[in-house]
């Protein structure tokens, strides 16, 4: 998997050097409602033709894939076509996984507009849907041909899709940078700086290992548990960000580490306190917990019939590939 280039700031000046190496034939921007009116006037692009597709998580899927297939079908879009994907990580994942499988690959350009598809979606090579309600079951690692971040979109959101990408802020301190992670759970404001130092964290860590075969895995802390309540909440049709998801994982998960990889209780108990301070606690009794560890049950992680986690040893220290049965889990509901 090639490295994409990777800008920073000046969103429209690196969009003409990107364009202008790039011999292409056609060039499409994938948007959704919100992406499409709020976003899409700050580019300044030569001639495009615009795919637009309904919002949300519930649309990642292979349906809408089928529908940006047929309108690049439509258009006549060749292999030489690029698609600039500009929204959110549910854009980035799909847009990206369209063009990687339309006629065996078209490039695409990656421009994030959330917060957490600037820390977290945008970079790493990881595209896909959603199946059956279970995140990200259908996908594939390919490369953007550039990924252009720029607070300027950080604008057009509300508080609560700001909070969501500090999640995945906080997570890239906690795993890997603990002055990161006092400076991501403080923030109010995001600066460009403070953006660039949380993706230069995940990008060291897949530079590495870009195929998730080894440290990578360290990026799963809270997401184990954390996809299992998207995926439920997704299920009942109940509005949860993945951030929020992920938050309340990474409580879970820092109990399991107390539990199964020798995390000191206080320290932990610290980080618990300050990241439920800004997204609350989740229910700890066995019954909720039962029903989460049935969707970690078809986990990609997963190896060995059991329930594979990243779990925390200390501040900054992630151990992978610790295999844990139900019976294991459920012990949080008793501590």
């Amino acid at each position: 998997m090639d490295n994409p280039q990777l800008y920073f700031g000046k969103l429209n000046q690196h969009l003409q050097e990107v364009l202008k190496q790039s011999y292409f034939t056609t060039l499409f921007t994938l948007v959704d409602e919100n992406t499409n009116d709020d976003c899409l006037p700050f580019l300044e692009l030569p001639a495009h033709q615009v795919i637009l597709i309904e919002s949300g998580e519930k649309h990642k899927n292979i349906q809408t894939c089928q529908s940006i297939w047929a309108e690049l079908l439509s258009r006549q879009a060749d292999r030489h076509s690029i698609l600039i994907n500009l929204g959110g990580g549910v854009i980035g994942d799909m847009g990206g996984f369209c063009a990687a499988t339309f006629k065996r690959g078209i490039r695409f350009i990656n421009i994030p507009t959330t917060l957490l598809a600037m820390v977290d979606a945008s970079v790493g090579g990881k595209t896909g849907v959603d199946f059956m309600n279970q995140k990200n079951m259908i996908g594939l690692f390919t490369s953007p041909l550039a990924t252009l971040i720029d607070p300027l979109f950080l604008n057009t959101l509300d508080q609560r899709q700001i909070k969501s990408g500090q999640a995945e802020m906080i997570k890239h301190g906690l795993i890997a940078n603990l002055d990161h992670f006092e400076k991501a759970i403080q923030a109010n404001e995001f600066p460009l700086a403070l953006i660039k130092e949380s993706v230069e964290i995940k990008q060291h860590i897949v530079e590495q290992d870009p195929f998730e075969k080894n440290i990578r895995k360290s990026l799963n802390f809270g997401h184990t548990l954390g996809h299992a309540i998207e995926s439920a909440a997704l299920s009942e049709g109940n509005n949860i960000l993945h951030g929020e998801a992920v938050a309340l994982g990474m409580i879970l998960e820092l109990k399991l580490s107390v539990l199964h990889c020798s995390l000191d209780k206080d320290e932990a108990d610290n980080y618990i306190e300050k990241i439920a301070a800004k997204y609350g606690r989740p229910p700890l009794d066995s019954n909720y917990l039962s029903a989460l560890i049935e969707w970690c049950g078809n986990d990609k992680k997963n190896e060995n019939k059991g329930i594979n986690c990243s779990l925390m040893s200390s501040g900054g220290n992630i151990k992978n590939n610790i295999n844990l049965s139900q019976e294991q889990i459920l012990q949080i509901a008793k501590n």
